[in-house]
Protein backbone atom coordinates (compact mmCIF):
# COMPACT_ATOMS: atom_id res chain seq x y z
CA UNK A 1 0.00 0.00 0.00
CA UNK A 2 1.45 3.33 -1.07
CA UNK A 3 0.58 6.46 0.88
CA UNK A 4 0.13 9.81 -0.89
CA UNK A 5 -0.40 13.36 0.40
CA UNK A 6 -3.74 15.13 0.18
CA UNK A 7 -3.88 18.58 -1.49
CA UNK A 8 -3.95 21.53 0.87
CA UNK A 9 -7.09 23.01 -0.69
CA UNK A 10 -10.29 21.60 -2.16
CA UNK A 11 -12.83 23.77 -4.04
CA UNK A 12 -16.38 22.50 -4.36
CA UNK A 13 -19.51 24.13 -5.70
CA UNK A 14 -22.14 25.09 -3.15
CA UNK A 15 -25.59 23.60 -3.46
CA UNK A 16 -27.09 26.86 -2.29
CA UNK A 17 -26.71 29.67 0.24
CA UNK A 18 -29.39 31.50 2.21
CA UNK A 19 -30.17 34.96 0.91
CA UNK A 20 -29.30 36.64 4.20
CA UNK A 21 -25.88 35.01 4.23
CA UNK A 22 -25.04 35.98 0.65
CA UNK A 23 -26.14 39.55 1.30
CA UNK A 24 -23.98 39.61 4.44
CA UNK A 25 -20.94 38.51 2.41
CA UNK A 26 -21.56 41.24 -0.18
CA UNK A 27 -22.00 43.88 2.51
CA UNK A 28 -18.76 42.76 4.13
CA UNK A 29 -16.91 43.02 0.81
CA UNK A 30 -18.18 46.58 0.28
CA UNK A 31 -17.29 47.56 3.85
CA UNK A 32 -13.73 46.20 3.50
CA UNK A 33 -13.28 48.11 0.24
CA UNK A 34 -14.56 51.33 1.84
CA UNK A 35 -12.25 50.96 4.84
CA UNK A 36 -9.23 50.45 2.58
CA UNK A 37 -10.26 53.44 0.48
CA UNK A 38 -10.80 55.66 3.51
CA UNK A 39 -7.34 54.88 4.89
CA UNK A 40 -5.67 55.60 1.56
CA UNK A 41 -7.62 58.81 0.87
CA UNK A 42 -7.21 60.13 4.42
CA UNK A 43 -3.44 59.66 4.16
CA UNK A 44 -3.05 61.20 0.69
CA UNK A 45 -5.66 63.98 0.68
CA UNK A 46 -4.60 67.64 0.69
CA UNK A 47 -7.52 68.50 3.00
CA UNK A 48 -7.81 65.31 5.00
CA UNK A 49 -10.78 65.14 7.33
CA UNK A 50 -9.87 61.83 8.92
CA UNK A 51 -11.25 58.30 8.77
CA UNK A 52 -14.76 59.17 9.97
CA UNK A 53 -14.82 62.32 7.87
CA UNK A 54 -14.53 60.10 4.81
CA UNK A 55 -17.73 58.23 5.63
CA UNK A 56 -19.54 61.43 6.56
CA UNK A 57 -18.65 63.00 3.24
CA UNK A 58 -19.45 59.76 1.41
CA UNK A 59 -23.03 59.65 2.67
CA UNK A 60 -23.43 63.41 2.32
CA UNK A 61 -22.94 63.10 -1.44
CA UNK A 62 -26.34 61.39 -1.77
CA UNK A 63 -28.32 62.43 1.30
CA UNK A 64 -26.76 65.71 2.42
CA UNK A 65 -29.48 67.93 0.95
CA UNK A 66 -32.86 67.54 -0.71
CA UNK A 67 -31.35 68.50 -4.05
CA UNK A 68 -28.76 65.74 -3.78
CA UNK A 69 -31.44 63.22 -2.84
CA UNK A 70 -33.51 64.33 -5.83
CA UNK A 71 -30.52 63.92 -8.15
CA UNK A 72 -29.81 60.48 -6.68
CA UNK A 73 -33.35 59.29 -7.39
CA UNK A 74 -33.35 60.79 -10.87
CA UNK A 75 -30.02 59.26 -11.87
CA UNK A 76 -31.00 55.93 -10.34
CA UNK A 77 -34.20 55.90 -12.37
CA UNK A 78 -32.35 56.73 -15.59
CA UNK A 79 -29.78 53.99 -15.03
CA UNK A 80 -32.50 51.50 -14.14
CA UNK A 81 -34.35 52.26 -17.38
CA UNK A 82 -31.20 51.61 -19.42
CA UNK A 83 -30.48 48.38 -17.55
CA UNK A 84 -34.06 47.19 -18.13
CA UNK A 85 -33.66 47.93 -21.83
CA UNK A 86 -30.51 45.83 -21.98
CA UNK A 87 -31.65 42.94 -19.81
CA UNK A 88 -34.36 41.77 -22.20
CA UNK A 89 -31.70 41.39 -24.90
CA UNK A 90 -29.22 39.76 -22.51
CA UNK A 91 -31.83 37.16 -21.48
CA UNK A 92 -31.84 36.13 -25.15
CA UNK A 93 -28.00 36.02 -25.19
CA UNK A 94 -27.98 39.00 -27.56
CA UNK A 95 -25.19 41.17 -26.17
CA UNK A 96 -26.45 44.66 -26.89
CA UNK A 97 -23.50 47.00 -26.29
CA UNK A 98 -25.14 49.85 -28.18
CA UNK A 99 -27.13 51.38 -25.36
CA UNK A 100 -25.19 54.65 -25.55
CA UNK A 101 -25.90 55.05 -29.25
CA UNK A 102 -29.59 54.21 -28.89
CA UNK A 103 -29.91 56.78 -26.09
CA UNK A 104 -28.17 59.42 -28.21
CA UNK A 105 -30.48 58.76 -31.14
CA UNK A 106 -33.46 59.25 -28.85
CA UNK A 107 -31.88 62.50 -27.64
CA UNK A 108 -31.27 63.62 -31.22
CA UNK A 109 -34.87 62.94 -32.25
CA UNK A 110 -36.18 64.97 -29.29
CA UNK A 111 -33.73 67.78 -29.99
CA UNK A 112 -34.92 67.96 -33.61
CA UNK A 113 -38.46 68.42 -32.36
CA UNK A 114 -37.34 71.25 -30.10
CA UNK A 115 -35.42 72.98 -32.88
CA UNK A 116 -37.99 72.66 -35.66
CA UNK A 117 -41.30 72.57 -33.72
CA UNK A 118 -40.58 74.43 -30.48
CA UNK A 119 -42.81 77.52 -30.20
CA UNK A 120 -44.79 76.59 -33.33
CA UNK A 121 -47.18 74.07 -31.76
CA UNK A 122 -48.63 73.72 -28.23
CA UNK A 123 -46.26 72.22 -25.70
CA UNK A 124 -48.53 69.26 -25.01
CA UNK A 125 -48.48 68.25 -28.67
CA UNK A 126 -44.73 68.90 -28.80
CA UNK A 127 -44.08 66.56 -25.88
CA UNK A 128 -46.21 63.83 -27.46
CA UNK A 129 -44.34 64.08 -30.76
CA UNK A 130 -40.99 64.08 -28.97
CA UNK A 131 -42.02 60.98 -27.03
CA UNK A 132 -43.04 59.06 -30.16
CA UNK A 133 -40.10 59.99 -32.39
CA UNK A 134 -37.54 59.34 -29.62
CA UNK A 135 -38.87 55.84 -29.08
CA UNK A 136 -38.90 55.21 -32.84
CA UNK A 137 -35.34 56.50 -33.23
CA UNK A 138 -34.00 54.22 -30.50
CA UNK A 139 -35.95 51.24 -31.88
CA UNK A 140 -34.65 51.78 -35.42
CA UNK A 141 -31.07 52.11 -34.19
CA UNK A 142 -31.39 48.74 -32.42
CA UNK A 143 -33.27 47.16 -35.34
CA UNK A 144 -30.28 47.43 -37.70
CA UNK A 145 -27.97 45.03 -35.79
CA UNK A 146 -30.97 42.80 -35.03
CA UNK A 147 -31.67 42.30 -38.75
CA UNK A 148 -28.04 41.44 -39.49
CA UNK A 149 -27.95 39.03 -36.54
CA UNK A 150 -31.20 37.34 -37.50
CA UNK A 151 -30.48 36.89 -41.22
CA UNK A 152 -26.66 36.82 -41.45
CA UNK A 153 -25.62 35.77 -37.91
CA UNK A 154 -23.22 38.69 -37.53
CA UNK A 155 -21.42 39.53 -34.30
CA UNK A 156 -23.92 41.70 -32.44
CA UNK A 157 -21.41 42.91 -29.85
CA UNK A 158 -19.11 44.51 -32.41
CA UNK A 159 -22.01 45.77 -34.54
CA UNK A 160 -23.80 47.56 -31.69
CA UNK A 161 -20.54 48.90 -30.27
CA UNK A 162 -19.55 50.53 -33.55
CA UNK A 163 -22.99 52.11 -33.92
CA UNK A 164 -22.35 54.06 -30.72
CA UNK A 165 -19.68 56.07 -32.53
CA UNK A 166 -21.91 56.66 -35.55
CA UNK A 167 -24.63 58.04 -33.26
CA UNK A 168 -22.15 60.27 -31.44
CA UNK A 169 -20.86 61.82 -34.65
CA UNK A 170 -24.38 62.27 -35.99
CA UNK A 171 -25.21 64.30 -32.89
CA UNK A 172 -22.02 66.34 -33.32
CA UNK A 173 -22.91 67.01 -36.96
CA UNK A 174 -26.40 68.31 -36.19
CA UNK A 175 -25.22 70.49 -33.32
CA UNK A 176 -22.64 72.08 -35.63
CA UNK A 177 -25.30 72.47 -38.32
CA UNK A 178 -27.78 74.18 -35.98
CA UNK A 179 -25.26 76.31 -34.09
CA UNK A 180 -22.14 76.76 -36.26
CA UNK A 181 -20.74 79.46 -33.99
CA UNK A 182 -21.50 77.56 -30.77
CA UNK A 183 -19.34 75.63 -28.32
CA UNK A 184 -20.34 72.15 -29.49
CA UNK A 185 -23.46 71.94 -27.32
CA UNK A 186 -27.05 72.90 -28.00
CA UNK A 187 -28.23 75.81 -25.81
CA UNK A 188 -30.95 75.01 -23.30
CA UNK A 189 -34.56 75.36 -24.45
CA UNK A 190 -36.12 75.20 -20.99
CA UNK A 191 -39.29 77.04 -22.07
CA UNK A 192 -40.43 73.80 -23.75
CA UNK A 193 -39.34 71.44 -20.98
CA UNK A 194 -41.66 68.78 -19.57
CA UNK A 195 -41.45 69.63 -15.86
CA UNK A 196 -43.95 68.86 -13.13
CA UNK A 197 -45.18 72.14 -11.66
CA UNK A 198 -45.72 72.75 -7.95
CA UNK A 199 -47.16 75.70 -6.09
CA UNK A 200 -43.77 76.36 -4.50
CA UNK A 201 -41.19 77.45 -7.12
CA UNK A 202 -38.33 76.05 -5.04
CA UNK A 203 -39.93 72.58 -5.11
CA UNK A 204 -40.27 72.87 -8.87
CA UNK A 205 -36.54 73.35 -9.29
CA UNK A 206 -35.72 70.41 -7.00
CA UNK A 207 -38.34 67.78 -7.84
CA UNK A 208 -39.87 68.99 -11.12
CA UNK A 209 -37.25 67.16 -13.20
CA UNK A 210 -37.25 64.08 -11.00
CA UNK A 211 -40.91 63.11 -10.73
CA UNK A 212 -41.46 62.28 -14.46
CA UNK A 213 -38.28 60.18 -14.57
CA UNK A 214 -39.09 58.24 -11.40
CA UNK A 215 -42.65 57.63 -12.57
CA UNK A 216 -41.41 56.32 -15.94
CA UNK A 217 -38.94 54.00 -14.18
CA UNK A 218 -41.65 52.56 -11.93
CA UNK A 219 -44.00 51.86 -14.83
CA UNK A 220 -41.30 50.34 -17.06
CA UNK A 221 -40.00 48.14 -14.22
CA UNK A 222 -43.46 46.70 -13.62
CA UNK A 223 -43.95 46.17 -17.35
CA UNK A 224 -40.60 44.41 -17.93
CA UNK A 225 -41.02 42.22 -14.84
CA UNK A 226 -44.43 41.01 -16.00
CA UNK A 227 -43.27 40.77 -19.63
CA UNK A 228 -40.35 38.48 -18.82
CA UNK A 229 -42.09 36.39 -16.19
CA UNK A 230 -45.68 36.00 -17.30
CA UNK A 231 -45.94 36.87 -21.00
CA UNK A 232 -45.47 34.43 -23.87
CA UNK A 233 -42.80 36.67 -25.39
CA UNK A 234 -40.75 36.47 -22.22
CA UNK A 235 -40.92 32.67 -22.31
CA UNK A 236 -39.75 32.67 -25.93
CA UNK A 237 -36.87 34.99 -25.05
CA UNK A 238 -35.68 32.60 -22.34
CA UNK A 239 -35.93 29.57 -24.66
CA UNK A 240 -33.94 31.30 -27.41
CA UNK A 241 -31.35 32.30 -24.82
CA UNK A 242 -31.00 28.72 -23.59
CA UNK A 243 -30.68 27.12 -27.03
CA UNK A 244 -31.50 28.36 -30.50
CA UNK A 245 -31.85 24.80 -31.79
CA UNK A 246 -34.28 23.91 -29.01
CA UNK A 247 -36.32 27.02 -29.80
CA UNK A 248 -36.51 26.06 -33.48
CA UNK A 249 -37.49 22.50 -32.56
CA UNK A 250 -40.27 23.92 -30.35
CA UNK A 251 -41.64 25.87 -33.31
CA UNK A 252 -40.42 29.33 -32.22
CA UNK A 253 -39.54 31.78 -34.98
CA UNK A 254 -36.07 32.76 -33.75
CA UNK A 255 -35.61 35.59 -36.25
CA UNK A 256 -38.90 37.14 -35.22
CA UNK A 257 -37.99 36.91 -31.53
CA UNK A 258 -34.60 38.58 -32.11
CA UNK A 259 -36.06 41.45 -34.11
CA UNK A 260 -39.01 41.99 -31.78
CA UNK A 261 -36.85 41.95 -28.64
CA UNK A 262 -34.26 44.39 -29.99
CA UNK A 263 -36.98 46.79 -31.12
CA UNK A 264 -38.27 46.86 -27.54
CA UNK A 265 -34.75 47.24 -26.14
CA UNK A 266 -33.95 50.16 -28.43
CA UNK A 267 -37.33 51.78 -27.78
CA UNK A 268 -36.64 51.86 -24.03
CA UNK A 269 -33.23 53.45 -24.66
CA UNK A 270 -34.98 56.00 -26.87
CA UNK A 271 -37.34 56.71 -23.98
CA UNK A 272 -34.31 57.55 -21.84
CA UNK A 273 -33.17 59.96 -24.56
CA UNK A 274 -36.57 61.64 -24.48
CA UNK A 275 -36.44 62.05 -20.70
CA UNK A 276 -32.92 63.48 -20.84
CA UNK A 277 -33.86 66.16 -23.37
CA UNK A 278 -37.45 66.88 -22.34
CA UNK A 279 -37.01 66.98 -18.56
CA UNK A 280 -33.43 66.96 -17.31
CA UNK A 281 -31.28 69.01 -19.70
CA UNK A 282 -33.55 70.57 -22.36
CA UNK A 283 -30.55 70.35 -24.70
CA UNK A 284 -28.22 67.80 -26.30
CA UNK A 285 -24.49 67.10 -26.32
CA UNK A 286 -22.37 64.23 -27.63
CA UNK A 287 -21.91 62.98 -24.05
CA UNK A 288 -25.56 63.19 -23.06
CA UNK A 289 -25.75 59.41 -22.57
CA UNK A 290 -23.42 59.64 -19.56
CA UNK A 291 -21.99 56.22 -20.47
CA UNK A 292 -25.14 54.64 -19.02
CA UNK A 293 -25.13 52.04 -21.78
CA UNK A 294 -22.07 50.38 -20.25
CA UNK A 295 -22.96 51.04 -16.62
CA UNK A 296 -26.32 49.41 -17.32
CA UNK A 297 -24.46 46.22 -18.24
CA UNK A 298 -22.93 46.17 -14.74
CA UNK A 299 -26.36 46.74 -13.20
CA UNK A 300 -27.95 43.93 -15.24
CA UNK A 301 -25.17 41.48 -14.38
CA UNK A 302 -25.03 42.32 -10.68
CA UNK A 303 -28.82 42.15 -10.53
CA UNK A 304 -28.81 38.59 -11.94
CA UNK A 305 -31.07 39.79 -14.78
CA UNK A 306 -33.90 40.27 -12.28
CA UNK A 307 -35.73 43.62 -12.73
CA UNK A 308 -36.62 43.88 -9.05
CA UNK A 309 -33.07 43.23 -7.83
CA UNK A 310 -31.77 45.71 -10.39
CA UNK A 311 -33.63 48.51 -8.57
CA UNK A 312 -31.37 48.12 -5.57
CA UNK A 313 -28.26 47.67 -7.71
CA UNK A 314 -28.98 50.89 -9.64
CA UNK A 315 -29.41 52.78 -6.38
CA UNK A 316 -26.19 51.29 -5.02
CA UNK A 317 -24.15 52.18 -8.14
CA UNK A 318 -25.31 55.81 -8.13
CA UNK A 319 -24.82 56.03 -4.37
CA UNK A 320 -21.17 54.99 -4.81
CA UNK A 321 -20.57 57.39 -7.68
CA UNK A 322 -22.13 60.42 -6.02
CA UNK A 323 -20.55 59.61 -2.66
CA UNK A 324 -17.04 59.40 -4.07
CA UNK A 325 -17.52 62.59 -6.08
CA UNK A 326 -18.39 64.41 -2.86
CA UNK A 327 -15.40 62.86 -1.07
CA UNK A 328 -13.04 64.17 -3.77
CA UNK A 329 -14.52 67.66 -3.43
CA UNK A 330 -14.35 67.72 0.38
CA UNK A 331 -10.86 66.22 0.57
CA UNK A 332 -9.38 68.58 -2.00
CA UNK A 333 -8.81 66.28 -4.98
CA UNK A 334 -9.18 68.06 -8.30
CA UNK A 335 -9.21 64.96 -10.53
CA UNK A 336 -12.03 62.45 -10.85
CA UNK A 337 -9.52 59.64 -11.46
CA UNK A 338 -9.35 58.85 -7.75
CA UNK A 339 -13.13 58.62 -7.54
CA UNK A 340 -13.22 56.19 -10.45
CA UNK A 341 -10.39 54.16 -8.90
CA UNK A 342 -12.21 53.75 -5.59
CA UNK A 343 -15.48 52.83 -7.30
CA UNK A 344 -13.58 50.27 -9.37
CA UNK A 345 -12.00 48.86 -6.20
CA UNK A 346 -15.44 48.43 -4.64
CA UNK A 347 -16.66 46.67 -7.78
CA UNK A 348 -13.61 44.40 -7.64
CA UNK A 349 -14.34 43.33 -4.07
CA UNK A 350 -18.03 42.94 -4.80
CA UNK A 351 -17.46 40.78 -7.88
CA UNK A 352 -14.73 38.78 -6.13
CA UNK A 353 -17.03 37.86 -3.24
CA UNK A 354 -19.34 36.11 -5.73
CA UNK A 355 -16.74 33.34 -5.86
CA UNK A 356 -17.20 32.61 -2.15
CA UNK A 357 -20.96 32.67 -2.57
CA UNK A 358 -20.88 30.09 -5.36
CA UNK A 359 -17.99 27.90 -4.14
CA UNK A 360 -16.77 26.44 -0.86
CA UNK A 361 -13.13 26.09 0.24
CA UNK A 362 -11.93 23.02 2.18
CA UNK A 363 -8.52 23.13 3.84
CA UNK A 364 -6.57 20.04 4.94
CA UNK A 365 -3.28 19.52 6.77
CA UNK A 366 -0.27 19.09 4.58
CA UNK A 367 0.93 16.11 6.71
CA UNK A 368 -2.29 14.18 6.20
CA UNK A 369 -1.82 11.08 4.08
CA UNK A 370 -4.12 8.68 2.38
CA UNK A 371 -3.62 5.03 1.62
CA UNK A 372 -3.68 3.97 -1.97
CA UNK A 373 -4.79 0.40 -2.82
CA UNK A 374 -2.32 -2.05 -4.30
CA UNK A 375 -4.30 -2.32 -7.51
CA UNK A 376 -3.42 1.32 -8.22
CA UNK A 377 0.31 0.53 -8.14
CA UNK A 378 2.01 0.61 -11.50
CA UNK A 379 2.54 -2.71 -13.28
CA UNK A 380 6.00 -4.29 -12.83
CA UNK A 381 8.46 -3.69 -15.61
CA UNK A 382 9.49 -6.69 -17.78
CA UNK A 383 13.01 -8.00 -17.11
CA UNK A 384 15.73 -6.60 -19.26
CA UNK A 385 17.11 -8.96 -21.88
CA UNK A 386 20.92 -9.09 -22.05
CA UNK A 387 23.16 -10.80 -24.61
CA UNK A 388 23.86 -13.75 -22.27
CA UNK A 389 20.17 -14.30 -21.63
CA UNK A 390 19.37 -14.19 -25.34
CA UNK A 391 22.11 -16.78 -26.08
CA UNK A 392 20.81 -19.10 -23.36
CA UNK A 393 17.26 -18.86 -24.70
CA UNK A 394 18.50 -19.63 -28.22
CA UNK A 395 20.34 -22.75 -27.04
CA UNK A 396 17.21 -24.03 -25.32
CA UNK A 397 15.08 -23.87 -28.49
CA UNK A 398 14.12 -27.25 -30.22
CA UNK A 399 16.25 -26.44 -33.29
CA UNK A 400 19.29 -25.90 -31.13
CA UNK A 401 18.65 -29.23 -29.36
CA UNK A 402 18.56 -31.15 -32.71
CA UNK A 403 21.82 -29.60 -33.83
CA UNK A 404 23.45 -30.59 -30.59
CA UNK A 405 22.24 -34.21 -31.02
Amino acid sequence: MERIKEPLLHITRRDGMPLWKSMLIRAGAVLIALVISSIFISAAAPNSQGFFGFFGSFFSGSFGTMRRLSQLLRETSMLLLVALALVIAFKMKFWNLGGNGQILMGCLASAMCLVYLGGRIPNGVLWLIMFVVSILAGAIWALLPALFKAFFNTNESLFTLMMNYIAMYLVAFFITHWYPQGSGAMPSMSEYALIVKFSDPSNTSIWGKTIPVVLAAVLVTIFIYCYLRYHKHGFEISIVGESVNTARYAGINVKKVIIRTLILSGALCGLVGFLLVATVNQMITTTMDGNMGFTGIIVAWMGKFDPLVMIGVSLFVNFLTRGMSQVCIDFGFTSEALSDTVVGLIYFFLIGCEFFISYKLHFSKGRAKKDRPDFMDPAPKPPEITDTTAQTQQENTPDAAEETA
